[in-house]
C-alpha cells in the first residue's frame, strides 16, 4: 500500500511521489517526474517527463506542466494556467527544423520559486524565473521573470505592486517601507524580499 493516492481514473507513470499527495480524476503524469509530499494535484492535468515539483504545492484542475518547468515547495498554480518550453515552437515533423529536435537544445528551462501563486488562465512563457511568494494574476500573459513578493498582471504582465508571504496586497508608505491594510502590520524590503517588521 502506497503512501499516496492515486485516482482510479489518472495514469501515473512515476513512483517519486512523496507521503501525503493526492492526484485527482483524469489526470497523466509522465516517468520521470518527481512529486514531493502533500502536494494536491487536481483533475484533468498533463505532467510531462522531467518535471520537478516540491512538497506542499496545490495545482488545481487543468493545468499543463511542460517538461524543463520546475516548480518549488508551497506554490499555487490556478485552473488552466499553462506553461512553455519552447521560444520558437513548430511541429518537430516539419522537415526543415525536424534537425533541431533531434536534441535538447531547443528546451527553455522554467523556476516557480517557493510560495509563488498563479493565477488562473495564466500563461507562463519560457526561460522565466517566478521569484519567492511572487503573485500573477488570473489571465496575464508573462514574458519576463518577476522578482520575489512582486505582483504581476495583465497582458503583456507587468509589475503593479508588492504582496507579503501570505499574499495579502501591500500599501507603499515610503521607499522599502510598507503596510498592509487589514492588519496593519508592516514590512520592509530587504535584499529585495518582504520582511514583516516584528
Amino acid at each position: 500500500m502506497s503512501d499516496f493516492y492515486v485516482h482510479p481514473s489518472a495514469l501515473v507513470e512515476t513512483s517519486e511521489i512523496g507521503p501525503g499527495t493526492k492526484i485527482w480524476a483524469f489526470t497523466h503524469v509522465m516517468k520521470n517526474v518527481v512529486i514531493g509530499a502533500d502536494c494536491n494535484i487536481g483533475d484533468h492535468i498533463f505532467i510531462e517527463t522531467g518535471v520537478k515539483i516540491g512538497s506542499g504545492v496545490t495545482i488545481k484542475n487543468g493545468v499543463t506542466v511542460w517538461e524543463g518547468v520546475e516548480i518549488e515547495d508551497f506554490v499555487f498554480i490556478g485552473p488552466n494556467a499553462s506553461f512553455t518550453n519552447d521560444q520558437v515552437p513548430r511541429s518537430p515533423r516539419h522537415p526543415e527544423v525536424r534537425a533541431r529536435y533531434s536534441g535538447k537544445g531547443w528546451l527553455e528551462k522554467t523556476i516557480v520559486r517557493e510560495g509563488a501563486t498563479i493565477g488562473a488562465n495564466a500563461t507562463i512563457l519560457c526561460g522565466l524565473t517566478l521569484g519567492r511568494y511572487s503573485f500573477v494574476g488570473a489571465g496575464s500573459v508573462v514574458t519576463k521573470s518577476v522578482e520575489p513578493f512582486r505582483l504581476t498582471y495583465g497582458n503583456p504582465s507587468r509589475t503593479k505592486g508588492f504582496v507579503n508571504s501570505r499574499g495579502e496586497v501591500l500599501h507603499q508608505l515610503d521607499v522599502g517601507s510598507f503596510i498592509e491594510p487589514k492588519t496593519k502590520k508592516k514590512y520592509t524590503l530587504e535584499n529585495n524580499e518582504i520582511v514583516e517588521v516584528k
